[in-house]
C-alpha cells in the first residue's frame, strides 16, 4: 500500500503523548513491550510519567518483557530498574524468560538459523540465571521452541493493545509494519514514536537523565555508528556487532556465550566477510585491491545452476523459489548492488525473509523512479 509522509504541528514528544493519552482514553488494556533498548525506554518514560501526573489511568497498564537470554548485562539491569519504578505505581511487570525459537546468524556450519532461548534441559548451558520472579510457563506457547515470542505475544495478549517503540526511520521493514497497523483487531499494534529519529531519542534521553544501557556507550566507542546502535539478543543480526567486545573486556561472559553456542567464534574470525553481510571500512580496504565481483553470475549459479554447491540454511533455503522469482522478474534492471545484497543475503541467512521483501520494493522503487526520468 502506499505510504504518505505529512509534516504536523506537535513535536515528536508532544505528538507521542497525544498518540498514548489517546490510547488509554479508549479504556482498553494495554500491554507495554519493554526490551531495554533506547527506543523503548523512551516509550516507557513518557508512559511512566503520564501515569505519575495522573493523565493515563496506570490500571490498564501491564508491562511485558520478553527476556531473550542472551543478553548484555546493562540491558538487564536496565529492566530490574524500569520493573521497580512500573511496579511501584502499581503496574503489573512481567518478565518471561520462555523457550522461544530466536534467530541466530553464527550457526552457518551446522546448518541452522536458530536457537531455543531458555531451552529446558539445557539449564547447565544458560548463558545467565534467570530472575527469581521470572515466569517460565504459559499456555499460550507451544513447547519447546516452536513458536517464536512475536507469535505468542499476539496469541497471549490478543485481550488488548500492544503498545511497541518501533521507529519508521530504522528501516524500510518498519515503515510498512506501521503503514499496516490496525487497532482495531484483536492483539493489534501501536506505535507512539514511530516518527522519531535517533536525535530525537537521544535528545530525549540527556534531557531527562536516564539511565540507558552501558553497552551502547562501549559499542560507539568501538565505532558502531548512531544509526546502527540497536541491541538485540547475542546471536542476532544486530547483537554479533557486540560479541567482538564482550570477546575482548569480558572472558568469562565470553566463555558461558562459547558453552551456549559453539560457533561463536566465527564472529570473531569473519565479521568483515560476506558470512555476516557487514560493509566496514576494513572489509572495503581489503577488497578494494580485488578484481570487480559480478554478483549477477554469483546469485545466478547460486539459486539455479549449482544451488547444492552453497551452504544455505533450511529456514533460508525453503524459501528459495521466492528469491528465483524475485531475480527473474527484476532481471535486466537489478543493479550489481541489488545482486550483492541478494547473494549475501542467501549465504548470511534471511529466515523472515525481510532482507527479500525490502529488496523487491527498493528494485522496482528504483527502476520506476528512473523510468519517470528518462520519460521526462
Amino acid at each position: 500500500m502506499p505510504v504518505k509522509k505529512r509534516e504536523g504541528t506537535l513535536n515528536v514528544l508532544e505528538a507521542a503523548k497525544l498518540r498514548i493519552k489517546n490510547l488509554f482514553s479508549n479504556g482498553c488494556k494495554v500491554y507495554l513491550s519493554f526490551s531495554s533498548g533506547k527506543d523503548s525506554l523512551c516509550m516507557a518514560s513518557i508512559t511512566y510519567d503520564l501515569i505519575r501526573a495522573g493523565e493515563i489511568d496506570g490500571k490498564l497498564l501491564t508491562v511485558v518483557f520478553i527476556d531473550e537470554e542472551g543478553l548484555f548485562p546493562s540491558m538487564v539491569d536496565a529492566a530490574e530498574r524500569w520493573k521497580k519504578l512500573f511496579r511501584g505505581v502499581g503496574v503489573p511487570f512481567l518478565w518471561f524468560c520462555l523457550p522461544f525459537k530466536q534467530v541466530s546468524v553464527i550457526d552457518h556450519l551446522s546448518a541452522s538459523e536458530s536457537w531455543i532461548t531458555w531451552e529446558p534441559g539445557k539449564e547447565d548451558v544458560w548463558i545467565r540465571d534467570p530472575p527469581k520472579d521470572a515466569i517460565f510457563t504459559s499456555p499460550y506457547l507451544k513447547y519447546p521452541g516452536q513458536m517464536n515470542y512475536q507469535t505468542f505475544c499476539a496469541k497471549a495478549f490478543a485481550d488488548g493493545i500492544q503498545m511497541v517503540g518501533l521507529r519508521t526511520v530504522e528501516s524500510l521493514t518498519r515503515l510498512m509494519a506501521v503503514s499496516r497497523a490496525d487497532m482495531k483487531s484483536p492483539g493489534g499494534k501501536f506505535y507512539p514514536i514511530y516518527d522519531w529519529k535517533d536525535q530525537d531519542v537521544w535528545l530525549y534521553i540527556k534531557e531527562r537523565g536516564l539511565e540507558f544501557p552501558e553497552i551502547y556507550m562501549r559499542l560507539y566507542e568501538a565505532g558502531v555508528t548512531k544509526k546502527n546502535l540497536r541491541l538485540c539478543a547475542f546471536f542476532g543480526d544486530n547483537g554479533t556487532q557486540g560479541l567482538r567486545w564482550i570477546a575482548e573486556t569480558n572472558p568469562d561472559l565470553w566463555a558461558r556465550i562459547e558453552k551456549r553456542e559453539p560457533n561463536a567464534y566465527l564472529v570473531l574470525l569473519y565479521w568483515d566477510s560476506e558470512m555476516f553481510r557487514r560493509s566496514s571500512k576494513k572489509r572495503r580496504e581489503m577488497e578494494a585491491d580485488e578484481a570487480p565481483k559480478d554478483y549477477c553470475a554469483m546469485c545466478k549459479d547460486l539459486l539455479f545452476l549449482h544451488t547444492e554447491r552453497y551452504t544455505i540454511a533450511p529456514d533460508t533455503k525453503a524459501n528459495l523459489a521466492k528469491w528465483r522469482n524475485l531475480f527473474k522478474k527484476s532481471y535486466g534492471f537489478a543493479t550489481q548492488r541489488h545482486y550483492k545484497t541478494m547473494y549475501e543475503a542467501l549465504l548470511y541467512g534471511d529466515p523472515k525473509m525481510r532482507i527479500l521483501r525490502i529488496l523487491w520494493i527498493e528494485i522496482f522503487n528504483e527502476y520506476n523512479s528512473t523510468s519517470k526520468e528518462v520519460r521526462a
